[in-house]
This record gives structure tokens, sequence and C-alpha cells, in this order.
């Protein structure tokens, strides 16, 4: 069952097929003669991470994402026909004092990549308080590292169904879009809950730094007249940060033509804060330029595999959904015993329980959930919050604790049963599984749900290099994903 290495080649064969010009052309666009790729980034999460992976792999270019900051001499050995790269990271987890120990340096190695624009990626929900993620924060280290004129801020994806409209963010949960304050799951997030759907006034809370809006309004119209308008913002607003609404495609390219033009400008690069909505629109405009071809990533295919092994450590109303459906139609699901796994007594015991159960189901041809919550409800929840406290730790604590355990019971399973592709949700869950099978660098293969594709693996261990990966974030995919992965894209 295990997959064929040479099937990465995938990336080097698309590489060849793009047109996608060299270095040399690149540099009279922006004038700037240490220019080395268009483009590099720092996801402020790990599953957040691949989403910039997809929405540059259906752009044409090559893109490889980074589990630790890569050195130079493989950005200039082995991947150097990658035209981007991204760092994923934890950002979204930390406290400001945390993210300064933590960004600063990364952004400084980001700098020294030569890429046109540094992009610091956060979720499409905008998750983030004063004290947890605070993407003000980010602002601010950013800010001080490129010394940029302004800061371009972007959240809207219409892709993801993500909007910002005169300030105010929109996302949609499933059929329905909801205003960021009165979104089912976001308004009542675990960490950071949003009851501000004004994303300059959320920030405020955050950084003293200025952020003015350029609505949706300014950007229409001849281009320009769109450009003149931003200048005049910024002349006379001075400010720090510039929000730009999003609510179709049209426009987002618009500003993305926007911040390529900044990009020119900018000495040492542009540092840009948003979603893959960045990407998506410096795509349109990079298409529209003719700087690089046209889309053909997103028609490789891929092929089924028999047995699917999804390990969730996502409590979220839309994963709770796609577990139940999954199992319904002929997965195995197994709960993890989280109360079990957290008492440093009862750990060896319930993992190798889970082993066995697991290690039976796919033997007898079955596809297997792990998971930990059936949902935010689930009392498994309030059961493991109970126990950290009595040990003296705290609810942030579950994440190590729960994804090194799911990591080390994932190495096994792979590698006693030669699984060819594996499906994550939960970003910490992702970011331990990842480390403990050894893997260094992911690159999309092919698009399944929108904010989740299809990856191959770069791993250190043999066994795993060339592993198939999804890494699903709570909120993505749709009622029957599992099984769209399960199969694969044709």
């Amino acid at each position: 069952m295990q997959t064929n290495p040479n099937e990465r080649k995938v990336g080097q064969a698309q590489s060849e097929c793009l047109n996608v010009q060299s270095t040399m052309d690149v540099e009279p666009i922006l004038s700037r003669s240490q220019v080395k790729r268009l483009l590099c980034y720092y996801g402020d999460d790990f599953t957040g991470s691949t989403d910039v992976l997809e929405s540059l792999f259906q752009t044409g270019l090559r893109t490889v994402l980074f589990l630790e900051p890569p050195t130079e001499t493989m950005l200039s050995e082995q991947f150097r026909n990658v035209q981007c790269f991204g760092v994923a990271g934890v950002g979204r987890s930390l406290s400001p004092e945390a993210m300064d120990r933590e960004l600063r340096p990364l952004l400084e190695t980001l700098k020294s990549a030569g890429a046109a624009v540094t992009h610091y990626k956060i979720c499409s929900t905008f998750d983030s308080s004063p004290d947890t993620g605070s993407i003000g924060k980010a602002a601010e280290i950013g800010k001080d590292v490129f010394r940029s004129r302004y800061i371009p801020l972007l959240a809207g994806v219409p892709y993801l169904r993500r909007y910002t409209i005169f300030g105010n963010h929109f996302a949609a949960a499933g059929d329905t879009v909801h205003r960021l304050d009165r979104h089912p799951t976001m308004s009542q997030h675990p960490v950071t809950p949003m009851a501000e759907a004004d994303l300059r006034k959320h920030l405020s809370k955050q950084t003293l730094l200025k952020t003015s809006l350029f609505d949706l309004m300014a950007l229409d119209g001849i281009y320009e007249k769109v450009e003149q308008r931003l200048h005049n913002l910024v002349h006379d607003e001075q400010p720090d940060l510039v929000l730009f609404d999003v609510l179709d495609e049209s426009r987002l390219e618009t500003t993305g033509r926007l911040i390529w033009a900044e990009a020119a400008k900018a000495d040492d690069g542009l540092f840009v804060i948003g979603s893959s909505g960045v990407e998506y629109a410096l795509g349109a405009c990079w298409q529209a330029d003719g700087l690089i071809a046209a889309s053909i990533g997103k028609h490789v295919a891929t092929g089924e595999v028999e047995q699917l092994l999804v390990v969730s450590g996502s409590c979220s109303p839309v994963t709770e959904k796609q577990i139940r459906l999954a199992m319904e139609t002929g997965f195995v699901g197994i709960q993890v015993p989280v109360h079990d796994l957290i008492q440093p007594d009862r750990t060896a015991a319930a993992l190798a329980k889970l082993e066995h159960e697991a290690h039976k189901a796919i033997t007898d041809r079955k596809s297997v959930i792990l998971y930990t919550a059936a949902g935010p409800t689930d009392d498994s929840i309030a059961m493991i919050r109970e126990a950290l406290m009595k040990q003296g730790l705290k609810a942030e604590d579950s994440g190590r604790i729960l994804g090194s355990a799911l990591g080390v019971l994932t190495r096994k399973l792979a590698a006693e049963l030669g699984l060819s592709r594996i499906l994550i949700a939960g970003g910490d869950t992702s970011g331990y599984i990842t480390r403990e099978l050894g893997i260094y660098a992911l690159e999309c293969k092919a698009v399944l749900d929108p904010g989740a594709p299809l990856c191959i693996a770069y791993s250190h261990d043999p066994q795993f290099d060339g592993l198939e990966l999804v890494l699903k974030g709570g909120q993505v995919g749709g009622e029957h994903f599992f099984e769209k992965v399960r199969q694969g894209s044709s």
C-alpha cells in the first residue's frame, strides 16, 4: 500500500510544464536585483499553512511548505526550482511575548530569502485576541523588521466564502454566511471568541498601530483611479496598516495589483498580513500580467486508497458532522480516551489499546477514524480540562499532550500497516504527528475541497518519504470530506 516516491516528481514535472519566468524576468517588474522568489510566507498555524499551498498550486506556482525554516542550501539545491515557499508556525497559539521571541528572528530569516512579498498568513476567520495569536503584535514585529510604508491587510477569500465588507468580516457556516460576531463557531471559539466583526475595532484591542480601510467603493472603477485613491488615503491618513475589503474575484484581483505595485517600492520586500486571499489576489494579478502561465495545478489526478487513517484532534461542529457521516458510510470510529492519555500512569496502556483496535479494523479492510471529541459539546472536553487542572496544567497544554501521544500512535500504525494516505484534523494534532513522522516539508499534489489539499510529504525517514497527507482545519471541508480524501481526485 506504500506510495511510490516517484509520485512526488509531480511537482517537478509540473514546474517544467509551467511558463514561470526566471528571476531575471522578475527583476525589471520589481526594479530590484535581489529578488529571488515571488513570495514566501509564515503560517500562524499548521493546517492553515497548507491553505496557501493550495492557492499557489492552483495559480500554477510550485510551492513547498517547510516545518522548520529551510537552510539556504535546501533552497538553492534540493528546492531550487520552487518559486514560493512557506514555513508552518504556531503563532496563533502564542502570547505576545512568545510571538516576539518566535517571530522576530523568523521574519528576519524570511526577509533574507529575498522574496518580493513576505506574507504573515492568518486564518480567514481572523482568529486572534490581545492575549493569544495577536495579529496586532505580528503587525508590530513585521513593521519593525521590514520598515514598509504600510502593511496591506487582507482577510477575505471568496473561494472559501469569507468576505470583508466596509471593514466588517463575514464567514460561511454550511449554506449560510454569518457576520463574524454571530458566526455559530467563531463567536463561541474556546480560545479566541470573536465578539467584534469590525476588523479595525478588533485590531485596536491588540495594537496601537493605526488601521485605515480601503473599502468596496474605493476598489471600483478603472485601475488608475483606484490606485490614486489608495495613494491619497496613505498620504492623508498615514496608516500603519491598510485593510482591504473583499467581496468578489474582480476586486480581489485589483487588490492584488495594488499590493504588487507596493512591493515594487519596497527595498527589502513587502510585508503583508492576511489569509490565503493574499495569494489568490496576487496570483490573479500575476496571471493577468503574464508573469506566470495559466493555472494547471488543479488538474493533477490522484487515485483512491483502500484504507484511510483519519486522526482528529478537532472539536469543531464541521468536523463533528464529517466524523458522524463517515461512520454512517463504513468508517470505523474509535474515540480516543483523552482522560487516560493525559494521566502519565495510564498513557502506555491507553495507547496500546487504541493501537490494537485500529490495527484490527484496518487489517479487516476498514478505514478508521481516531477522534478526541465528537464536537464542541463532547463531555470529554470538560473532563480533560478538569484532569489538567488537577495536575497543575492549563487547558492549552492538552494540544501538546494529546498531539504527542497521537503522533506516536500514528507513526506505529503507518509503519506497521504500510499506510499510503493519512488525514489529520486539527492544527496542533497535525503539527505533532508530522513531527513524529520525521516530515520536514510538504508539497501540494491535488485539490480536494477548498482549504485542505492533498499533499506529498518529504521525510527524513524513508518509510514515510512520499506519504500522502491531508491536513484539515476545523472549519474546512464538505460533509463527506473524509470519503472524498479516501477516493482522491479525478
